[in-house]
């Protein structure tokens, strides 16, 4: 007797939503199973990765993260040039680290005229994220929103506590919002309701569960993510429908892994190496939770991970 691979049905559908504007806008979302179970339902759009760019230059880059981009970590227009051209970025995260109030502090005007001209000098999606501090990031992605008006940027993080404000300023010149909560898929749905209530269209609605590195809790953000679409797909939750970011290269290249020297211990390998896998494999994790848009840094793991993505999705 031949043998049948069980298979889940699936109800609902994770909803898809548009990046960017233009030729080079991608689409994401719109899965009908689990992350890439293809022999169960369809995955129309494999997921993205966008390269991080800094607006200004990093203090505290681990040497293996800083080699790519040298000569270009004090322009950011340049350097997301250096990310397109040399490396395939399909899109481009900016993280505004310069405007966080316990760090440099630079003013909405500054920031968001780094903004403007990295989004005139590319052409692919534009993902602006900010500090999480409420007041500043209110203040900044407010007047980015304003300045980038047809740009559809993608902006956030926007919380619970900021949620209004910025929310209006994406509605009022049509940019995404990122839809962050602290790693709890309550709290996330809570979120996804009050800015639907508020106005935001759900195809401009995309989640940012709130990741970590392997070694970090990222268990426990698989968890959360993978209820997420358990609720999405087959509880039929269409406040947990939504597409997921996950901001990884944050928190990979802040370990202190990442930042041991060979020499120092031996052990632990090839520093560059260990750097590169660390990144490319809790990104991995992250993919297979369900992540759809994939923040990350070092251009030897993101090849890593595409590969893999080419490898699972043609297996299938």
């Amino acid at each position: 007797m031949a043998f049948e691979v069980p298979k889940t049905a699936y109800s609902g559908k994770i909803k898809e939503i548009k990046l960017g504007s233009g030729g080079k806008a991608v689409t994401v979302g719109g899965e009908s199973s689990y992350p890439f179970y293809l022999f169960e339902g369809e995955m129309p759009h494999s997921p993205r990765i966008a390269m991080e760019v800094w607006d200004m230059p990093p203090q505290d880059w681990a040497p293996a993260a800083l080699e790519p981009f040298q000569g270009v970590t004090d322009d950011p227009v340049a350097w997301a040039k250096k990310c397109i051209d040399d490396y395939g970025a399909e899109m481009i995260c900016l993280q505004l680290i310069s405007t966080d109030p316990n760090g440099l502090n630079r003013s909405a005007d500054e920031a968001t005229a780094v903004v403007k001209k990295v989004a005139d000098a590319i052409d692919v999606p534009l993902i602006v994220w900010g500090t999480a501090n409420h007041d500043k990031d209110t203040e900044v992605l407010r007047q980015v929103a304003e300045v980038c008006q047809g740009k559809n940027l993608i902006i956030g993080p926007v919380e619970e506590g900021d949620h209004k404000k910025i929310g209006a300023a994406a509605i009022g010149y049509h940019h995404t919002v990122i839809s962050s909560t602290p790693i709890d898929i309550n709290l996330a749905k809570q979120l996804n309701i009050l800015l639907g209530n508020l106005g935001v269209s759900d195809d401009l609605i995309i989640v940012d569960p709130t990741v970590s590195c392997i070694g970090y809790g990222i268990e426990y953000c698989y968890s959360v993510m993978e209820r997420m679409r358990m609720a999405g797909l087959t509880q039929q939750d269409e406040k947990l429908q939504f597409p997921l970011i996950c901001n990884v290269s944050k928190e990979v290249w802040k370990t202190k892994e990442v930042h041991i020297p060979t020499a120092e211990d031996p052990k632990l390998g090839d520093a560059k190496k260990r750097g590169i896998l660390l990144e490319a494999m809790s990104t991995m994790v992250l993919l297979l939770a369900g992540g759809d848009v994939m923040v990350m840094r070092h251009p030897e793991a993101i090849k890593l991970v595409r590969e893999m993505i080419t490898e699972l999705t043609a297996a299938n």
